[in-house]
C-alpha cells in the first residue's frame, strides 16, 4: 500500500498506518501470479505491451482488429447485407449527382448537432459544398454500413462505427487548406500571415506535448486570484486530499453542514470556478456551510492506493473532520461524476454499518449503474484494460494526456479538428475562458485504484449487480435512506442521462430526479441568470414503482431557468433550522490549499 499520513495537533503530516483491503476484489492482471512476484518471461511481456501501448496512446490493437474482424466475417455470410449496403452506396450518389445539378437546393446530407466543420457560408457555395457533402454521403454509408447484423454483437458493432468515424474525421476536407473555403479566404486576405502564425502555434503545442508541461492559464484566470477564489481555508490534510470550510457570506447558516466530493480525474474548482458560476460561492450565499475535498495529484509513490483508500482516507476522514468542526449535526453530502459514485459506495457501506450521519446524498451526472455508460464504453473491454493495466505497471499511473486523449476522442470532429484547423491554419488563438483553463488542468489516477475502477464498476458493473463488497461484505444502494438528489444533463456522452437516471432502479427512498439542458460540465454550470436554461424535475417517494426513463420524460414538463434554485430548496427543506455559522476549524492555510498548485 502507498504511505498514508494525517496532520497531527502541531499541522505536520504524519504516516497513517493502514492496511487496507481493496474495495473491489478482482483478478490478478494478466500474467500476474497472485501468490508471489511475476515470472520474468511474463514481465518481459508486459514491458513489451506497455511499450507498445505508450506508441498507440493506450489503446489495444487486439480491440480493434477483433472488433473489424467480427464486422467482416458477419457481413461476408450477409448476401441480402450486403445488396442494401450496394444499394445504399447507389441512393447516395444520386442524391449527390442531384446535389451537383441544381446545388441551391436543400443539401441532403447533414452533420450532426456537435459537428460545427461545415457552418460556415462559404461551404454552401460550389465546389466546397460538393466536397462537404461528399464527406457527409461517405459518414452516412458507413454509419449504415457498421450498424447492427444477427450474430453480430452491439459493442462491437459501436466500436467499429466509432473507428470508422475516427478514421473519416482524419479526411474529411475541413483539414486541408486546398479544400476548406475559409482557409483560402483567410490566407487570402492575411497574405499568408494565417499560416505563420498557426506554425508558430502548432511549434508552441508540440514543444509542450513532448515535455509534458502544464499551459499557464492566460491573465484573468489565475488559480486562487480568478478560479477557485471563494473565501476559507484548509482544516484537515492528508496525503491524499485536503478539506476545505468555506467562510459564510450569510448572518445566520442551516445547522448542517454539506460535504462536496468531486471526481479526482480533474480538479475540484469546476464547481468553484468563476465569482459568476461558482457553485460553492452560491450554496454559501444560501446559507450553507459548505466543505469541499480538493484531491492529491498523485504521482508513482501512489500507485497502490485503491479504492477503499478513496473511501476510508477521503470520504469518511472527511466526515470525521466535519463532525470535529460542526458536531453532533448530520451532514448533507454531494459527489460530482467519479466523486457521486464513491459516495454512493460510500453511503451504502454506512447504511450497512449502522452509520446515519448522512442527511441527504447529492448525485451530480454520476453514476450507479455502468450498463449502458455511454461512448466510454466504447475503450472498455478486457483486452483494453488489460492494455491500460501494463500501461500503468511501467508508470504507476495513467497519466494526464492519455485521459485528455480519451475524451477528446469522443467528439473529436469539434475538440480536435475544429480546433486544430482554428489554431493552425486559421492562425486563431484559443480564446480564454474559465472552463477551458479547468478542461487543461488535467490530473493522474494511481494504477490499482484505475484499474479496479475500470474492471469491477466500468468493465463487470459489480455496484448494481450485487457483487461489490466492501471489508469482504457486499454493499446494496437499496440500503441508502437518505433521501437523494439526483442530476443528469440532456447531452452528456461521459455520463448518460438514462444511465444516471438508474440511481431511481437500485433505490427505494426518497428520490428527487432533475434533468437539465447542457452536457457533463456545462449543464451542471447552470448558475441563475445563465440564458437558454431549462430541467425538469420529479419527486419519488419511497416504495413509489419504477417508471421508465422515457414516460419520466414524458411526463415532466420543462422550467425555464437554472436548477440551483430548486436545489437549494430542496437542501433547506432537508435541513433543521438555522443559527449562527459554526467556528471554522484550525486552518492550515488559506483556500484553495496547496493541493490544488500539483502538477
Amino acid at each position: 500500500m502507498a504511505k498514508k499520513t494525517a496532520t497531527t495537533a502541531n499541522d505536520t503530516v504524519v504516516p497513517l498506518k493502514s492496511n487496507l483491503p481493496a474495495v473491489v476484489q478482482t483478478p490478478p492482471c494478466a500474467g500476474q501470479d497472485p501468490e508471489g512476484p511475476e515470472h520474468p518471461y511474463r514481465m518481459l511481456d508486459r514491458a513489451a505491451r506497455a511499450s507498445l501501448a505508450r506508441m498507440t496512446g493506450g489503446v489495444s490493437p487486439h480491440s480493434i482488429f477483433a472488433a473489424w474482424s467480427d464486422w467482416a466475417l458477419h457481413l461476408s455470410r450477409s448476401p441480402g447485407r450486403q445488396l442494401e449496403l450496394a444499394e445504399h452506396a447507389a441512393q447516395n450518389a444520386g442524391k449527390l449527382a442531384s446535389f451537383a445539378q441544381n446545388p441551391a437546393g436543400e443539401a441532403p446530407f447533414k452533420p450532426s448537432d456537435y459537428d460545427h466543420r461545415f457552418t460556415d457560408q462559404s461551404w454552401a457555395k460550389l465546389p466546397f459544398a460538393l466536397y462537404a457533402q461528399s464527406f457527409l454521403a461517405m459518414q452516412d454509408w458507413w454509419n449504415a454500413a457498421t450498424d447492427d447484423m444477427p450474430g453480430f454483437s452491439k459493442s462491437d458493432a459501436e466500436r467499429t462505427r466509432f473507428q470508422m468515424r475516427q478514421t473519416l474525421d482524419l479526411i474529411s476536407p475541413s483539414n486541408f487548406p486546398w479544400l476548406n473555403p475559409q482557409i483560402i479566404q483567410e490566407t487570402a486576405r492575411t497574405g499568408g500571415v494565417n499560416l505563420i502564425e498557426g506554425a508558430a502555434h502548432f511549434t508552441e503545442d508540440m514543444v509542450q506535448t513532448l515535455t509534458q508541461t502544464h499551459k499557464r492559464p492566460p491573465e484573468g484566470f489565475q488559480i486562487g486570484k480568478d478560479l477557485a477564489c471563494t473565501e476559507g481555508k484548509v482544516v484537515y490534510r492528508n496525503d491524499l486530499f485536503e478539506l476545505i470550510q468555506y467562510s459564510p457570506t450569510t448572518k445566520d447558516v442551516h445547522a448542517q453542514p454539506l460535504l462536496i466530493v468531486p471526481a479526482w480525474i480533474m480538479k475540484y474548482y469546476i464547481l468553484d470556478l468563476s465569482a459568476h458560476n461558482s457553485m460553492v460561492k452560491y450554496l454559501v450565499d444560501q446559507g450553507f456551510t459548505v466543505f469541499m475535498i480538493s484531491w492529491c495529484n498523485p504521482d508513482a509513490d501512489k500507485a497502490e492506493m485503491c479504492l477503499e483508500d478513496y473511501r476510508i482516507q477521503g470520504v469518511m476522514a472527511a466526515l470525521d473532520a466535519i463532525g470535529g468542526i460542526v458536531p453532533d449535526q448530520k451532514i448533507h453530502t454531494m459527489g460530482y461524476c467519479l466523486g457521486g459514485t464513491l459516495l454512493s459506495i460510500t453511503a451504502a457501506t454506512m447504511a450497512r454499518d449502522g452509520d446515519d450521519r448522512l442527511a441527504t446524498v447529492t448525485l451530480l451526472a454520476a453514476q450507479v449503474d455502468f450498463a449502458e455508460a455511454g461512448e466510454l464504453l466504447l475503450f472498455v473491454d478486457e483486452s483494453q484494460i488489460a492494455f491500460i493495466e501494463d500501461l500503468m505497471w511501467t508508470q504507476g499511473y495513467l497519466d494526464r494526456p492519455q485521459m485528455t486523449r480519451t475524451f477528446a476522442t469522443i467528439r473529436a470532429e469539434d475538440l480536435i479538428y475544429t480546433r486544430a484547423v482554428n489554431r493552425y491554419f486559421l492562425g486563431k488563438d484559443d480564446l480564454p475562458s474559465d472552463i477551458l483553463v479547468w478542461n487543461n488542468d488535467t490530473t493522474r489516477m494511481p494504477a490499482r485504484m484505475h484499474s479496479e475502477y475500470l474492471r469491477g464498476l466500468f468493465l463487470e458493473n459489480r455496484l448494481t449487480a450485487g457483487r461489490f463488497a466492501v471489508e469482504g461484505r457486499v454493499i446494496a444502494l437499496k440500503d441508502i435512506s437518505a433521501p437523494m438528489f439526483v442530476v443528469g444533463t440532456e447531452t452528456d456522452h461521459i455520463a448518460p442521462w438514462r444511465s444516471v437516471y438508474k440511481a431511481r432502479l437500485f433505490t427505494d427512498h426518497e428520490l428527487t430526479f432533475v434533468l437539465t439542458n447542457g452536457g457533463h460540465n456545462g449543464g451542471i454550470l447552470s448558475e441563475p441568470g445563465h440564458k437558454h436554461r431549462h430541467y425538469r424535475v420529479g419527486l419519488r417517494v419511497a416504495d413509489q414503482h419504477y417508471q421508465g426513463p422515457d414516460e419520466w420524460l414524458e411526463q415532466h414538463t420543462p422550467i425555464e431557468g437554472s436548477w440551483w434554485p430548486e436545489f437549494a430548496g430542496w437542501l433547506a427543506a432537508h435541513s433543521e433550522g438555522k443559527g449562527a455559522p459554526p467556528a471554522m476549524g484550525k486552518a492550515l492555510c488559506d483556500a484553495p490549499g496547496t493541493y490544488i498548485y500539483q502538477e
